[in-house]
């Protein structure tokens, strides 16, 4: 519910006889709840603010906030705690464990499918459905995540544990979490876990003493968790049990079951939504360094995030929530704040921060997506592909009726000579005397012809006819980047301009535009000039132009500028003007 952001409509303190009321709601919502720790929540005095909001679905959420942090919301006229109220009392709902690589699915909007939950040995919480209740992980009882079960915990048990087992409304790390302090969960020893020995070889007893027991949790931490599993059978209290271990591959086996139900479930633009957020974190974590800092927002979606979609799949930011990678970062940043993103120059954002520390940046990167490691900070360069085309206009589309090819079709000029030449030989209008013509028709001549031309030609030559069919052809190309669909755009490509303009007091500058339409990065074409030349350099918006900056480096730089662009990058010669500009060899006079 909270994992886009929401909007505030009002945001009041609460009064003295709507605090009574409130208390007397939370009394019967919770009832382990006593009325002296309902009361510090619900301090009489002290400020409290009650906060209409709207979610992103259209949702009326009611907020209930005190010591800077929300404490409670209300959704249909149901009390729910917040991740806040729980880490001070844990025991306010029922919990069901699960494993610390499902955090970051739950992080993600996903709900908690069954075959993730860790069943203790006293068996699962009893709820009926609908029921509010609350998501921890093995290690620690500080809840996570807050939802209502799915179904009641009988026929989860009759079902065989699959399916969809609690409906996430809340977690941490989501909207609602940063309208607080945005502070991390505490470590709660998680004793019935240890009882029950989910993560360790032996049973613990209770003559250990509890010191020993937070230490061994610490050391062993989620490494042991993911090892480590609960034998499916209870297991009795009267002695010690053997610990039934599971291996790795069984328990990722069972988070990819629930993953795959829950997959089923979704809708393409929350898959997209999944997808973005798994590129984004491996892009970060084996992708970007920091010497690469502040980084065009454009150049880390296009050569970063794209590189790290797994095989099979296509990074499309249209078809997520998102809509605009803008969006998209602007709640990386104010969400998750692991970056920062500015406005560097007018119209154009960067990332100019990282928090390497981010725990999800750290641990949440999934190692079973399928995607390959990339070691931290290469980032390789690849040329795209780019090809001529023509589209056939209204005015042709007669002559390529036969083929099938109606308005807008863009072919390649050999599709062009060879759907002309079929034509040419179905009508037999190969001239009989002289092989080297074509008889004109009525076709040919309302396509190829002027209105002056219709007395005066009655043949053309084979060159001719094929010049006259393109020169008519709307002029656009297609552009190829690894790893991504293949565009086709109107018009010719813009060749990388590179020029030499004069400064106060006749000084030479070198400037460097449309590097973007390359999929180049002109703060990394900057810094690489910068070490080639060891001569200062500038990124400067283009006057007009959204999105694109121009290089400008000191000096008469063009021949060091045609040998990276040439040698290093790999640019065809024939995409990059202005190189017959530079300085020409020979003593100084």
């Amino acid at each position: 519910m909270f994992a886009k952001s929401f909007r505030v409509k009002s945001n009041v303190v609460m009064k003295g006889s709507d605090r009574r009321k409130l208390k007397a709601d939370i009394s019967a919502a919770f009832p382990s709840l006593s009325s002296d720790e309902i009361t510090e929540l619900v301090p009489n005095k002290e400020d409290f603010n009650v906060v209409k909001i709207y979610a992103h679905k259209g949702d009326t959420v009611t907020l209930y906030v005190g010591h800077k942090n929300p404490l409670f919301f209300e959704v249909d006229k149901q009390l729910y705690p917040t991740v806040y109220t729980l880490w001070r009392y844990p025991a306010a709902l029922p919990t069901f464990r699960t494993w610390p690589p499902v955090l970051h699915k739950l992080i993600g909007g996903a709900d908690l499918m069954l075959p993730g939950v860790v069943v203790p040995s006293s068996g699962l919480p009893d709820v009926k459905q609908g029921d509010a209740c609350a998501v921890t992980l093995v290690n620690n009882k500080a809840p996570v995540a807050i939802g209502t079960a799915a179904v009641s915990s009988a026929e989860m048990q009759s079902v065989g544990m699959k399916g969809r087992g609690v409906c996430v409304l809340h977690t941490y790390m989501d909207h609602l979490w940063a309208f607080g302090e945005k502070s991390s969960p505490p470590t709660l020893p998680d004793a019935e876990g240890e009882a029950d020995d989910v993560n360790g070889d032996k049973c613990v007893t209770d003559e250990q003493e509890e010191g020993e027991e937070d230490e061994e949790e610490e050391e062993e931490g989620e490494q042991s968790a993911v090892q480590k599993h609960q034998a499916s059978e209870p297991v009795k209290d009267e002695a010690c049990p053997a610990v039934v271990e599971q291996d790795k591959g069984e328990v990722e086996k069972s988070i990819e079951k629930g993953e795959e139900e829950q997959e089923d479930q979704k809708s393409p633009q929350e898959i997209m939504d999944a997808l973005l957020w798994q590129c984004f974190l491996l892009a970060l974590k084996s992708k970007v360094k920091k010497s690469e800092l502040p980084l065009l927002t454009s150049t880390f979606l296009r050569n970063h995030m794209v590189s790290c979609c797994p095989s099979g799949k296509q990074l499309d930011i249209k078809k997520s929530s998102y809509k605009k990678l803008s969006k998209f970062l602007q709640v990386m940043q104010q969400q998750h704040s692991i970056i920062r993103v500015k406005e560097l120059t007018k119209g154009v954002e960067s990332i100019v921060e990282v928090d390497w520390k981010s725990p999800e940046l750290r641990f949440s990167v999934p190692e079973e997506t399928g995607m390959e490691a990339i070691p931290l900070g290469e980032t390789l360069y690849h040329p795209p592909e780019i090809t001529t085309l023509y589209s056939v206009s209204a005015r042709l589309q007669p002559l390529f009726q036969d083929a099938s090819k109606r308005k807008g079709a863009a072919l390649q000029a050999a599709e062009v000579r060879s759907i002309v030449t079929e034509y040419v030989k179905k009508n037999d209008l190969v001239d009989e005397t002289n092989k080297n013509y074509v008889r004109i028709d009525p076709t040919l001549c309302d396509c190829l012809l002027e209105k002056s031309e219709y007395q005066e030609i009655e043949t053309l030559k084979w060159d001719d006819l094929f010049s006259r069919t393109l020169g008519r052809m709307q002029e656009c190309y297609q552009i190829a980047f690894p790893g991504q669909t293949a565009l086709i755009k109107k018009g010719h490509i813009e060749p990388i301009d590179v020029s030499v303009a004069s400064r106060g007091s006749n000084k030479k500058v070198t400037v460097i535009k449309n590097l973007e339409v390359y999929a180049l990065d002109p703060s990394a074409v900057a810094s690489a000039l910068q070490h080639r030349v060891q001569a200062s350099s500038v990124l400067q918006a283009v006057p007009g132009a959204k999105d694109k900056v121009l290089v400008q480096i000191q000096g008469n730089q063009i021949q060091q500028v045609g040998h990276l662009l040439l040698d290093h990058y790999g640019i065809p010669r024939k995409y990059i003007q202005g190189l017959d500009k530079a300085p020409k060899g020979g003593k100084k006079k």
